[in-house]
């Protein structure tokens, strides 16, 4: 079975722009490109037909896996999980318990998620260690970098 993959409709519509910008602003400069390197005659020794015929079938390669993704989508409504434990669309701020840190979290499904700001997947490994804990708890979590250990300082709610 087709794991299902949690995001909420802004998500979903963020991905589901790309997906448009894609089909319809990239692909067809790319089939565009490839048409004018196939006219230029012999394609066995012919460098840019070979290198847009690869960029056509990146571009595909990225297509199939949104719309995979858009496919499998299921629709998460944050205000419906406890507000006193981790869940999907809160916000979490931990300590660091081998370095004395605050970190802040934010667990989004998938199209929103921006590492930079701390916005992480629901589906990640740091978050489904955080998930279901509250206020005090302490967690170690194995990521592939090795352990963190965490404790529970404050959580937020979807706003």
């Amino acid at each position: 079975m087709l794991e299902r993959i949690p995001m909420t409709r802004t998500g979903y519509d963020k991905i589901k722009a790309e997906l448009d910008q894609l089909q319809n602003v990239e692909l067809p400069k790319v089939l565009e490109g490839l048409a004018a390197a196939r006219a230029e005659g012999d394609l066995s020794e012919n460098a840019e037909y070979h290198g847009r015929r690869e960029s056509h079938a990146l571009l595909e390669a990225r297509i199939n896996a949104i719309r995979d993704k858009l496919s499998r989508a299921v629709f998460i409504d944050p205000s419906q999980f406890p507000k006193d434990q981790v869940a999907f669309g809160c916000t979490v701020v931990v300590k660091d318990l081998d370095f004395g840190d605050n970190e802040e979290f934010t667990l989004v499904g998938a199209g929103e998620e921006d590492y930079d700001t701390g916005k992480i997947l629901v589906t990640s490994p740091l978050a489904q260690g955080l998930n279901g804990k509250k206020i005090g708890d302490r967690v170690e979590i194995t990521v592939p970098a090795g352990k963190l250990r965490f404790e529970v300082v404050e959580i937020r709610p979807p706003e």
